[in-house]
């Protein structure tokens, strides 16, 4: 849910990265966060839970457009991935806007990837959200790998829903299908408020 700050004129959007750990939602943010100009991005903050994390930042999409005569700026938060902090989990999906779900392509992580997805859609129901009506994009991460499942098998896992969610294939650590996950996440968020999108560039 955007929170409009009428006085600074400035809407802000939240977009959650969720699922299972060491899938790559840290090096999303991180590349993301390396990229992106010193003014355009606010600090990384990082919540130690446990021997897990969770990061967040905000930022102004470099190529900001006004909407209505606002400027847009996007909360970016990824989630613990263990199972144990499922109440993290749940808490900072408060208020989102859009999902990126990011799965693990390793043959052996697939049915954490399954298990992460059916946890994210019931914690979207704690807030009475559905997965199906909230913008999510899937990012198949580590494709560089030599032992990950096929693209075909991942969609026929991951994504059955109806309609179908937007999906790319990533290699986080070096940014390859990073910004393209985010712009479209974001731009589906945007549209669904407005009507209207803008591209996020590094």
């Amino acid at each position: 849910m955007s929170i409009i700050n009428y006085a600074a004129k400035v809407i802000n959007f939240k977009l959650v990265y969720y699922g299972p750990g060491l899938a790559g939602k840290t090096a999303n943010l991180q590349f993301i966060h390396r990229c992106l100009p010193d003014t355009n991005r606010g600090k990384m903050i990082s919540l130690a839970t446990g021997d897990d994390r969770t990061l967040f930042f905000d930022f102004l999409p470099v190529s900001a457009t006004g909407v209505r005569g606002f400027t847009t700026r996007f909360q970016l938060y990824t989630v613990p991935g263990q199972t144990l902090y499922n109440m993290t989990r749940r808490l900072v999906l408060r208020g989102v806007d859009g999902v990126v779900f990011v799965a693990d392509s390793q043959w052996e992580r697939l049915r954490e990837n399954v298990e992460s997805l059916r946890n994210l859609d019931e914690n979207l129901k704690e807030y009475g959200l559905a997965l199906a009506t909230t913008p999510c994009v899937l990012q198949y991460n580590k494709r560089d790998l030599g032992h990950v499942a096929p693209l075909d098998y991942l969609e026929y896992l991951l994504n059955r829903g109806t309609p179908r969610v937007p999906f790319f294939e990533a290699v986080a650590l070096d940014g390859r299908g990073v910004f393209e996950t985010l712009n479209t996440v974001s731009r589906m968020v945007l549209v669904r408020e407005f009507g209207q999108a803008q591209e996020v560039r590094s």
